[in-house]
């Protein structure tokens, strides 16, 4: 294992770190199997992906995103006129 698989490999369980007693509410897999979403109670979506580099080599990437705000939370200006 070189510098950057191990790097990778910390990286990855710094991600799946951040999940540490949350609740899954949805799990969603393209119709490839190329990635796995799971969706959690607090928001935060868990996103697995496996990919072919440039040396046509696996490559697995593991992200951790925060869900974008629903579009009716977007917040106004409120402007009065009297």
């Amino acid at each position: 294992m070189n510098a950057v698989d191990l790097q990778d490999l910390r990286r990855i369980a710094a991600a799946v770190a951040r999940l540490r007693g949350e609740t899954v509410r949805d799990v969603t897999a393209r119709s490839d199997l190329r990635q796995l979403k799971v969706e959690l109670e607090s928001g935060l979506i868990l996103v697995v992906s496996a990919e072919k580099d440039e040396q046509n080599r696996p490559h697995l990437e593991v992200d951790v995103v925060e869900a974008p705000p629903p579009a009716t939370a977007r917040q106004q200006i409120e402007v009065r006129f009297d």
